[in-house]
């Protein structure tokens, strides 16, 4: 590691940009240091299939909403596994075995708090907690709001599971300088109110999938954040809390990808070589 402490910002980017040649796939990385306003982007507009980072800007839309009165995350929603197509209104099941998230479907006929479900789409990535809570806020509307925020290409079109509108390329997308974006205005308590981005930076701190961005920090740094991964594709988008309050948004996306546990492996160690230039 010797001359590790002495990297200019221009040397961690190539650095990184030689870590991921050896990958195979596409890769995006986004850095902002949320005190110094420095930054760090590898191919940071490049559109990527959002898989499940797109359950921020959700959880967002909800905060929003909330503010504006149109709900309470106390309201009670009820439990169904059934959708409809946003390309004709056709219904469409989510099963327990394509969630992460199983135990939700325990509750399936009985109702929950808006407050549960938004928890549970964030730190086990629910994917049927997700889907009833786009369609109580609406998937344009998060859209719209990301726009509002700054984040101009990213695209919520609809829940998870809706297998005719993944045949018409109707995905969810996203690009590494959007979430970055977002996770910067989370970070400087502009998501919504500083109120209701502390209660997001809360509900991200408790993320269970730590395989990437916080897996080779220190146990004292803090991360407040959301990973996505579908067949060929791993992410992870988050806000880096340091033990003397600093702040910085890291984003890591992939695609085409062959090997996932060195993908993952990648992304710890890009992660762990921005923390070490944070604290040099």
């Amino acid at each position: 590691m010797y001359g590790q402490s002495t990297l200019t910002l221009d040397q961690l980017k190539q650095k990184i940009a030689g870590e991921l040649s050896k990958q195979t796939g596409d890769f995006a990385v986004a850095f902002k240091d949320l005190t110094t306003g420095k930054e760090l982007f590898i191919h940071e507009r490049e559109e990527f299939h959002a898989a499940s980072t797109m359950k921020t800007p959700v959880m967002i839309e909800v905060y929003k909403q909330v503010a504006q009165h149109k709900m309470s995350l106390s309201d009670s929603i009820s439990i169904t596994t059934e959708f409809k197509s946003i390309v004709d209104g056709s219904p469409y099941q989510l099963r327990a075995t394509d969630d992460s998230d199983t135990t939700i479907y325990k509750s399936v006929g009985t109702k929950r708090t808006l407050a549960s479900l938004v928890y549970d789409m964030i730190i086990w990535s629910s994917n049927l907690a997700t889907n009833l809570v786009i369609e109580r806020v609406g998937g344009p509307n998060v859209t719209q709001t990301m726009r509002e925020l700054g984040a101009k290409d990213i695209q919520v079109r609809r829940g998870v599971e809706d297998s005719k509108a993944f045949a018409k390329g109707l995905n969810n997308t996203t690009t590494a300088y959007d979430l970055m974006v977002i996770f910067d205005k989370i970070g400087t308590g502009k998501a919504v109110s500083p109120e209701a981005s502390k209660a997001m930076i809360a509900t991200l701190l408790d993320q269970k999938f730590n395989d990437a961005i916080p897996a080779k920090l220190p146990k004292s740094v803090k991360v407040a954040h959301k990973t996505g991964s579908i067949k060929g594709v791993r992410h992870d988008s988050g806000l880096v809390i340091l033990p003397d309050g600093r702040k910085y948004v890291l984003v890591l996306l992939s695609k085409g990808i062959q090997d996932d546990a060195a993908t993952c492996s990648m992304m710890a160690t890009v992660s762990e070589w921005i923390y070490q230039y944070q604290i040099q």
